[in-house]
């Protein structure tokens, strides 16, 4: 395993889809408590936090494709969308809004990352396999490195994430824990 090198100035911490609604519904809060781990130390390093979640204008703006297994449409209660108090998002904290698994397309996330010279990523979040792994894909696909933080991640079965894990994230970028990551960057642990 190579070890980190983590310039704050050009790494930034994206987090996935740590909302309300995705929380609760995947027991997710062992990955909000560790997420808020990384979210303390880029806030230390002066690091760039991009806090992403996904939401709908009216309904209209979702993604509907024929598939074999079609996701329910259900119109989600108030607060869904919005983020977990733990990670103390702050109003002048860049948020983007997505509006289908990957956080780079349709938003300006590229943008804001490149005109701040960021040139790798950590990511984290729910779930492994969709918003985190189709992030990290177009993120791969786009020229960034990339830092995987996986037991600061959930799928919806750990079977889901386990094969995110092990088959998809080593061949497009580093795999640590919040602990390695930490003592890799100079973070307390």
């Amino acid at each position: 395993m190579t070890p980190l090198d983590v310039n704050f100035h050009k790494t930034a911490l994206v987090l996935i889809d740590l909302q309300q609604g995705i929380v609760a519904s995947s027991n997710g809060q062992e990955v909000v408590e560790k997420a808020v781990r990384l979210v303390r130390l880029f806030r230390e390093k002066s690091g760039f936090i991009a806090f992403v979640h996904v939401d709908f204008h009216d309904g209209a703006d979702r993604l509907k494709p024929a598939t074999d297994q079609p996701v329910p449409v259900i119109q989600p209660p108030d607060g869904w969308a919005e983020f977990v108090p733990e990670l103390g998002v702050r109003p002048d904290d860049y948020v983007v809004t997505k509006r289908q698994w990957g956080a780079f397309f349709g938003t300006d996330l590229d943008l804001q990352l490149r005109r701040r010279g960021i040139d790798t990523i950590v990511l984290c979040g729910i779930a492994t396999n969709i918003g985190v792994e189709s992030t990290a894909r177009e993120a791969f696909q786009l020229g960034y490195h990339q830092i995987f933080v996986t037991d600061a991640m959930k799928a919806y079965s750990q079977e889901e994430h386990e094969a995110t894990c092990r088959y998809i994230f080593p061949r497009i970028g580093k795999v640590r824990s919040v602990g390695q990551f930490m003592t890799e960057a100079g973070g307390a642990e």
